[in-house]
């Protein structure tokens, strides 16, 4: 595989932060550029983050030096790179005119933004789930009037954690899904210095969560017609998203009704063997083993188990038997990893298998 030199726009920001630990070392991209707003440009990217480094380990030297270029500077940012990660703080609107305006500069947009999620022409892929969505950006393409430029996002970040658990099942006939969610504060870009608020405290609201959690998996699950992605019909979906005092970590507690109901047996079983795409292809970002099971009854826990197979695997613990719905179960994933940038990795490692950057 060629190495392809990468951009991240919104570089100075919590995920911003994570996609620029991600790169460092990666097989295939190189990080050669990143932009953020206005006040930080014209910055080293380590004199516009300062203190406000919010990652485990150390800031990473190639990005060190690089100067923040100015995100708007769309044909300077694009010159510099063969496609850019995008993780800004804006207005919706203005995160859809942005990455419009980078894809028709033949500028490749991976995004980690919720703006161009229901875009009927967009790709919203967990390269494990749903792959085949990505035969779509020819149609997106011929829409922008652009040969190589494109935009592709991920999922939101609760998804991760239950969605993958439920699609191994799916031949089953899952016909409803209650899911609470219990989401740490890294999701909304907070660590405990920056959020005391929700110190001995759980916030019973996260807005818009609760909409995303019970219509992304539809889209997920739905399928190519002509020029649009077409969101499936079942199962319905319903959501209740908490936040948590955790650090990193969305934990999903999750109720599933089926037409044909499994044994416990077959849904250890499916989940034990589940392999997708990103697997078949070994991405390097890819667990070796997407689903994990846990027998202990008090698993998965964030503080044990987010960082499993580099944060990017889903963790699964106490299946049972439920007396409303067929089963329960609990999942969780790292939701900055697996969940947000990561995941965004991922996806650009399945776009440049495919050959979509070239």
């Amino acid at each position: 595989m060629k190495q392809y030199k990468v951009g991240v726009i919104g570089a100075t920001g919590m995920v911003g932060q994570r996609f620029v630990t991600l790169l460092e070392n990666h097989p295939w991209f190189r990080l050669t550029a990143v932009a953020a707003s206005a006040r930080s440009a014209g910055k080293t990217y380590e004199e516009a983050v300062g203190s406000r480094w919010l990652m485990q380990t150390p800031m990473p030297e190639e990005a060190k030096k690089l100067v923040v270029l100015n995100a708007s500077n769309v044909a300077e940012v694009a010159a510099q790179v063969d496609f850019v990660f995008c993780a800004v703080n804006m207005k919706k609107d203005e995160i859809k005119a942005l990455e419009e305006a980078y894809a028709k500069a033949e500028c490749p947009v991976v995004s980690n933004n919720s703006a161009h999620r229901f875009t009927p022409d967009v790709p919203m892929v967990v390269p494990e789930i749903n792959a085949d969505h990505i035969e779509i950006i020819p149609a997106q393409r011929k829409r922008l009037g652009t040969k190589r430029g494109f935009i592709a996002v991920k999922s939101n970040c609760s998804l991760q954690s239950y969605v993958p658990a439920l699609h191994p099942l799916r031949g089953y006939g899952i016909t409803d899904v209650l899911v609470c969610t219990y989401q740490a504060i890294s999701g909304a870009g907070k660590t405990f210095e920056t959020f005391p608020d929700i110190l001995d405290n759980v916030i019973p609201y996260i807005g818009g969560e609760e909409e995303k959690s019970e219509q992304e998996p539809l889209k997920l699950w739905g399928k190519i017609e002509g020029d649009q992605i077409v969101s499936a019909q079942s199962p319905r979906f319903t959501a209740q998203c908490l936040r948590v005092p955790v650090s990193d970590g969305h934990m999903g507690a999750v109720f599933v009704r089926f037409a044909n109901k499994p044994t416990k047996e077959q849904m250890l079983e499916a989940w034990k063997t589940f392999r997708g795409p990103a697997q078949e292809l070994n991405l390097p970002s890819a667990p070796k083993q997407f689903l994990h099971y846990f027998e202990e009854n008090d698993r998965p826990q964030p503080k044990l188990d987010r960082m499993l197979e580099n944060g990017m695997a889903v963790s699964i613990g106490r299946l049972r038997e439920d007396n409303q719905y067929d089963y329960k179960f609990v999942c969780l994933s790292h939701n900055t990893l697996r969940g947000a940038a990561g995941g965004g990795v991922l996806l650009a490692e399945l776009l440049a298998a495919k050959g979509y950057f070239d």
